[in-house]
């Protein structure tokens, strides 16, 4: 099968921004890699469209793709709408890989774009009410409380009542567990979260972009213990596109060869029945493996990564899939400032969820753009010296005691 390559990516500022709707954020981010890319709109023989929230504060639970593309001059070409959770983008990404891997399409768009900010937060919020099975909240929500044992917070820990994500509940029952079998800390968690503020700073698109010690973190307001509010994703307005092709389409644009980026690999995975100590059964680590064997690479290959830190605890539980450290020292790697720039591995030099943004229908493709840029060796103050090869890992929903879907995605220099 064909070898294929990105040749244009590109991001929208994340932030909350009212006045733009799902067509501007997709105009801005689908023009934004075409120019990257130096093709004209007509090239495009398949697009790919992400979008998660549109349906419940809009309305718009059809042919959204369809809606926005040919709201910017996109007819006649296959339009394939994704919805994955929080995977999306890089669901659709795969998808536009997976048609030209087979054939079927030489140039190709993935684009994901959404708007999460609502004037009535219950709203905003009710986005997240379906990404479990719905028929079983109660006992998913049981299931996850009993993961942290009898992880109590220390004595006079305020615990707050206000309306919040309940997947900050979720990523606090895994933290509780991972503290509990492994030792790891609350303060690994604000080492994680301060690395990744650090770096946002470094990000003109990042939603925030303020440098926080690890002191600022662990005294921050508390979302769910031992999550405090710098640890945890923002909800965000953004978009992002990549565009995808064939090596023989590649020829057909000399000026792009230079800069384009090989797709070593793009997986999806979804999990296998598991106990919560079967940490080497986890979906991003079997995603993970089979990434690195299309690949043929291993973890040790990887010069930089860009993983799902809706919470602090994800970064830590994905370090670990990828096979960065050993199962329970996530944390710990963090702490010693391995995964910040500068160290062994770089997580994250974006700013992370946590500080980026977490747009859902458009951060796994966010993802994909800050990688093709440091691949490039175009990221500039944030630049991972000599970053060759990287990896994605973008994550979805719940099911049972891990997320619903896993995306690996490995990208090299040419």
């Amino acid at each position: 099968m064909r070898d294929v390559y990105v040749i244009g990516a590109s991001m929208t500022p994340f932030g909350r921004y009212y006045e733009k709707s799902v067509k501007d954020q997709t105009r801005e981010a689908v023009s934004g890699a075409l120019d990257d890319a130096g093709i004209s709109q007509g090239d495009i023989d398949g697009a790919w469209f992400s979008n998660t929230t549109q349906s419940v504060l809009e309305g718009q639970y059809l042919v959204a793709g369809e809606v926005a593309l040919r709201d910017m001059g996109f007819e006649g070409i296959p339009m394939t709408n994704v919805e994955n959770a929080c995977a999306s983008a890089s669901t659709a990404f795969n998808g536009a890989f997976t048609s030209i891997k087979a054939g079927f399409s030489d140039i190709a768009l993935a684009v994901g774009a959404d708007k999460m900010y609502a004037e009535d937060k219950e709203r905003s919020f009710a986005i997240f009410d379906g990404a479990w099975d719905v028929h079983e909240t109660e006992k998913t929500f049981a299931n996850l409380a009993a993961l942290g044992g009898d992880m109590e917070p220390p004595e006079g820990t305020v615990i707050p009542n206000a309306k919040r994500s309940p997947f900050m509940d979720v990523y606090a029952a895994f933290a509780k567990h991972h503290m509990r079998t492994f030792g790891s800390t609350q303060r690994q968690l604000a080492a994680v979260a301060a690395k990744n503020h650090k770096h946002s700073t470094l990000n003109s698109l990042s939603q925030y972009q303020d440098d926080m010690s690890v002191e600022d973190i662990l005294d921050a307001r508390l979302i769910s213990w031992p999550l405090t509010l710098p640890m945890c994703s923002p909800i965000s307005d953004g978009g992002a596109a990549a565009i995808l092709v064939s090596e023989d389409a590649l020829d057909r644009f000399p000026e792009a060869r230079e800069r384009a980026v090989k797709v070593h690999a793009s997986v999806i995975g979804t999990g296998v029945s598991r106990t919560m100590d079967e940490v080497d059964k986890h979906l991003s680590h079997l995603a993970a493996r089979r990434a690195y064997e299309m690949a043929g690479m291993g973890p040790e290959d990887m010069d930089v990564a860009e993983v799902h830190d809706a919470t602090a605890m994800g970064e830590i539980t994905q370090t670990e899939c990828l096979g960065f450290c050993e199962f329970g020292q996530g944390g710990w790697i963090a702490e010693q400032g391995e995964t910040t720039l500068g160290g062994r591995i770089p997580v994250n030099p974006s700013g992370g969820l946590e500080s980026k943004g977490h747009p859902i229908g458009a951060t796994g493709l966010g993802q994909i753009y800050e990688l093709v840029t440091q691949v490039r060796g175009e990221a500039g103050a944030r630049q991972v010296d000599g970053a060759r090869n990287a990896i994605a890992e973008n994550g979805g929903g719940i099911y049972g005691i891990e997320e619903s879907v896993a995306c690996i995605t490995i990208l090299g220099r040419t």
